[in-house]
């Protein structure tokens, strides 16, 4: 198996990966009291486009509800199938998550933008994850709802 076939870079391969994703986990996810913070609002504008969204949050493990969805304390804990692990970490960060993602199985792991941690991402390319990095899910998604004229579903 070709793992760098994993690691989405083109448009089209984003777009492809788009085309099917419904449900996406947020690791890192921030509550409404942080809702100035990417790890707020990028969720909040892809559940407004239509994605179903499942927080699971790091620095604010009491929280039990986020943007009126229960939240889970692991990625492995959503039930489920995840299209996509949107993920809002430092990529400093990113190694201590890798067993929770590989656990958890999704199809595919997006860093956000300012985000890239190349070890981990050839770990989950390994297992046949699909990986994007250091992009804006919420900007890709915005972008690719353009050109297909917000119709998501092919």
């Amino acid at each position: 198996m070709d793992d760098h076939a994993n690691l989405l870079t083109s448009d089209e391969a984003i777009h492809a990966l788009l085309r099917r994703t419904r449900r996406v986990a947020v690791l890192g996810m921030r509550p409404e009291s942080h809702a100035h913070k990417p790890a707020h609002y990028v969720p909040a504008a892809l559940i407004e486009m239509g994605l179903e969204i499942f927080p699971v949050p790091v620095a604010d493990r009491d929280v039990t509800a986020i943007l009126e969805r229960p939240v889970y304390l692991s990625l492995a804990a959503v039930p489920g199938p995840l299209d996509i692990v949107d993920v809002f970490r430092r990529p400093e960060d990113l190694p201590a998550h890798l067993d929770d993602l590989l656990a958890a199985q999704p199809y595919a792991v997006w860093l956000q933008s300012g985000i890239r941690h190349d070890g981990v991402a050839a770990k989950l390319a390994e297992a046949g994850i699909k990986v994007v990095q250091n992009r804006c899910l919420m900007v890709e998604y915005r972008r690719f709802l353009a050109t297909t004229g917000g119709d998501a579903v092919e």
